[in-house]
């Protein structure tokens, strides 16, 4: 046979105790650390190893304009406020030195030096126990999907025509967008409308279905409020109709109570909500179940495939909807299991919800409108933080602390909203993984003039009630008796 008419040998199938479908980072820590209890491990990626940097970045921005904002506000500490110039080139180096560290740990020199065969390409299945990257086969023992999710671009006409910028892309940003109009008012877009308002840019926020739906209504409220009071123009439950190009960028038309309204600006950012990136899988030629959530898991984060697992954002059915750092959480039980044949079930009432907006908003459990839905009588309880000696000091009083009990003072969900929410939920956090009741965590001493004091006299407030029972007055009267 000529060589002109040879086929290439389709190169031998590999034959892993694990293949990783995504190098993002919760693909890559499920890879890394499989990998450090000597398991042979094959990762496959068609991107970038590390997946996005979007959230990343955005987070490096968020930080960015608080301390823009503090800057302003300065003058409530006695202090000389002054209105800071954002340096657009030191604001990108900002967040490139944000990003350097996980670049770092995602380099694929360290992968391979762990021993983790790297392939790069579209992962396919073949059938319920291969996998096809190109002409490499792969039939592994177990198979993980770790391909997260991306925000869609949606059919709007005209917006092949107008300035536009991903959320994933904001790593690359070398200059700020002037008159952003940001689309989509969950938590990715609230924060990053209110960012870019505090580094200078005069910022539109278009929320379609509401502001921070996902969270509880009177959180989002505070959140509003201060949206507002920092000059940010918001546009709720206004269906985008088309977009037109401008000369200064584009203009965005509104449909809403029979009438249109049209935002201009100098850019689209999207930032609307994420779909699992499991189009391309081929997913019915490895028999697994998937839906708008994503691929269907059960409480153990198996397909109906058995041999194979998803985690993260690309996870649904049970495992939805997951939140920003559930991953983390999944990569753990996963390998316990894959490995040490340890049964698994996830929790996801102890995964917190995070808005990074500020003022803040954390959340675990349901919030107070989904517990009244779901288990009718509850009990609300509720400190602000004006009521903290730490948070006046600071001049951060906005917010409270409410926690949502059944009628025996177990939690069914907290909410936080304020400044330090994310960290001041961590204490609950260990709560619903524990088990432990309101009555527990009142019980729990807070360090002094510190914002989480604020859940202790939440918690506290749990046993106000019984200072009216008068079977407990009575006896407290009897034992007075003794002295």
């Amino acid at each position: 046979m000529s060589d002109g008419t040879a086929k290439a040998a389709k190169p031998a199938a590999l034959t892993p105790d694990i293949c990783v479908i995504g190098a993002g980072s919760n693909g890559i820590a499920l890879a890394t650390a499989a990998a450090a209890f000597g398991v042979s491990v094959v990762l496959v990626e068609r991107g970038t190893l590390g997946g996005n940097s979007g959230s990343h970045a955005l987070k490096a921005l968020i930080e960015a304009g608080a301390a823009a904002q503090a800057m302003r506000e300065a003058g409530r500490f006695g202090l000389k406020a002054s209105d800071p110039q954002a340096n657009p080139a030191q604001l990108h180096d900002h967040i490139q030195r944000t990003l350097a560290a996980e670049a770092t740990n995602h380099a694929e020199e360290r992968l391979k030096a762990l021993g983790i065969a790297i392939l790069r390409g579209e992962a396919r299945f073949a059938s319920r126990s291969t996998v096809r990257v190109g002409e490499q086969a792969i039939k592994a023992r177990r198979f993980v999907i770790a391909t997260g999710a991306r925000a869609p671009r949606p059919e709007l006409p005209g917006l092949d025509t107008v300035p536009l910028i991903d959320v994933d892309e904001l790593s690359e940003l070398t200059r700020l967008p002037e008159r952003p109009v940001i689309l989509g008012g969950g938590a990715t877009g609230a924060a990053l409308a209110q960012a870019l308002q505090r580094l200078g840019s005069t910022a539109t926020l278009v929320a379609p279905e509401g502001l921070l739906p996902h969270h509880d209504a009177e959180a989002a409220l505070l959140v509003r409020r201060r949206l507002l009071r920092e000059g940010l123009a918001l546009h709720e439950r206004n269906a985008p109709v088309r977009l037109e190009r401008s000369r200064s960028g584009l203009r965005l038309i509104l449909a809403g109570d029979g009438s249109e309204a049209t935002v201009e600006g100098s850019h689209l950012l999207l930032a609307g909500p994420r779909q699992p990136e499991i189009a391309a899988l081929d997913l019915d030629l490895g028999g697994i179940r998937h839906d708008a959530t994503g691929v269907v898991t059960d409480k153990g984060l198996r397909t109906s495939n058995r041999r194979v697992y998803a985690l993260g954002a690309c996870a649904g059915g049970t495992a939805a909807p997951a939140t920003d750092h559930a991953g983390d959480d999944h990569v753990g039980l996963i390998l316990r299991n894959i490995l040490f044949r340890q049964p698994l079930r996830i929790d996801a009432a102890s995964y917190p919800r995070i808005a990074w907006c500020q003022p803040e908003i954390a959340a675990i459990g349901l919030s107070e409108a989904a517990a009244r839905a779901k288990a009718g009588a509850i009990q609300v309880l509720r400190w602000p933080f004006a009521g903290v000696a730490g948070a006046r000091a600071a001049e951060e009083t906005e917010g409270f602390v409410k926690l949502v009990t059944d009628r025996k003072g177990r939690p069914l969900g907290v909410t936080i909203v304020g400044a330090g929410a994310s960290e001041l939920i961590a204490p609950w956090c260990v709560a619903a993984k524990a088990g432990l009741t309101v009555a527990d965590m009142a019980g729990v001493v807070m360090p002094a003039f510190s914002r989480s004091d604020a859940s202790h006299r939440a918690a506290l407030s749990v046993h106000a009630p019984s200072t009216a029972n008068p079977r407990l007055r009575r006896l407290i009267g009897f034992l007075r008796r003794f002295g």
